[in-house]
């Protein structure tokens, strides 16, 4: 079922109808992306985008994760002994763009957990479609990273300040939410993914078909709630937001300011930067600042605190550097955003 594109058995490729469909199967280890995926992904994609008989691409995966990120322990390993795993980070980023880029419909089918590098094969495509089971996050910041695999990209692109919010908390998005923010676009129950899939295969017009198959999902954050998020996170400053939360005297924005107090404020600040500027750039602009930051997020030490406080001993008690955000000064910040010379990604 792999073809020709070297996936292995980490990810399958099939033809089915007009379709080309992509199935990630490494449940075990909820579908997250190895670079092995990451080159088949990109050959396939290359591949079917020149053939006129696919007509448009399916991506959809084993077991109850859609994909929850990127295999960051072989990174971490490897920034411990001084190698840094950079080549990995721009395979997927090159890709993150393909996909964006895509002259053909591309059909995520999202059951199950979507985060990081899962986001990353979904969020660019042109329909997100989630179940009831589906679970979005961009937790980046809780470990010390940032939100990359375009992130700057597609979060300041979201409703309202719905992105900004989800960059800033790392929180996550059950499937109402992920409508109502844009992430998704549209809603399936999880059983109707098998026949939306044979339907998509066999022809007819991808508009109508997702149509006849979606659900009206409600919010699950109250209206008010997204109001305020809008209003606290659309403030021209991290300063301002920090600031806006804690003026509003409620249990719902104090809790916002303690979930970002948590997370490692190099990364709060970097992130903040990035989807303010991204809101203006190119989908390639955009890979190649995130590029640059990634350099530097690997050179540093929040990235190795997190990942060894959430995965390695777990027990989610990192110790930040600096450990508060009034300590990242500027000049910390916009040494993440600096050119890297005859290294840059080059998009």
């Amino acid at each position: 079922m792999s073809g020709d594109f070297g996936g292995a058995d980490e990810i399958g490729f099939d033809r089915q109808g007009r379709a080309g469909v992509v199935t990630l199967t490494r449940p075990k280890a909820l579908n997250a992306l190895t670079q092995r995926m990451v080159n088949a992904l990109a050959a396939a994609l290359e591949a079917w985008r020149k053939d006129p008989a696919v007509e448009l691409v399916i991506v959809r995966a084993e077991g109850r994760a859609f994909c929850a990120g990127g295999d960051i322990v072989d990174v971490y390993k490897a920034g411990l002994e001084g190698r840094l795993l950079v080549d990995f980070f721009a395979d997927e980023y090159r890709l993150n763009a393909a996909i964006e880029a895509y002259p053909k419909p591309y059909v995520a089918l999202i059951d199950g957990i979507v985060m990081g590098g899962g986001v990353g094969i979904s969020a660019h495509g042109s329909h997100r479609v989630v179940t009831e089971n589906a679970v979005f996050a961009m937790p980046e910041v809780g470990i010390g990273f940032f939100p990359d695999v375009g992130g700057s990209h597609f979060l300041p692109r979201l409703r309202g300040a719905a992105g900004m919010y989800f960059g800033l908390t790392g929180n996550r998005a059950r499937w109402g939410d992920q409508l109502q923010s844009g992430f998704a676009t549209h809603a399936v129950k999880a059983e109707a993914l098998d026949e939306l899939t044979r339907q998509l295969t066999a022809g007819g017009d991808i508009e109508a078909t997702l149509a006849m198959f979606a659900q009206t999902a409600a919010s699950e954050t109250p209206a008010d709630h997204w109001e305020a998020i809008d209003r606290h996170f659309a403030q021209p400053t991290l300063g301002g937001v920090m600031q806006s939360l804690a003026e509003a005297d409620a249990e719902f924005e104090a809790g916002l300011a303690a979930t970002i107090a948590k997370r490692s404020p190099t990364s709060v600040k970097v992130a903040f930067r990035e989807i303010t500027e991204g809101r203006a750039l190119s989908m390639r602009d955009c890979m190649n600042m995130e590029f640059r930051i990634l350099n530097r997020m690997l050179a540093g030490r929040d990235f190795y605190e997190g990942i060894r406080a959430a995965v390695i001993d777990k027990d989610n008690a990192p110790v930040w550097q600096p450990s508060m955000l009034e300590e990242v000064s500027d000049e910390a910040v916009n040494a993440y955003f600096a050119p890297l010379g005859e290294k840059e990604l080059g998009l």
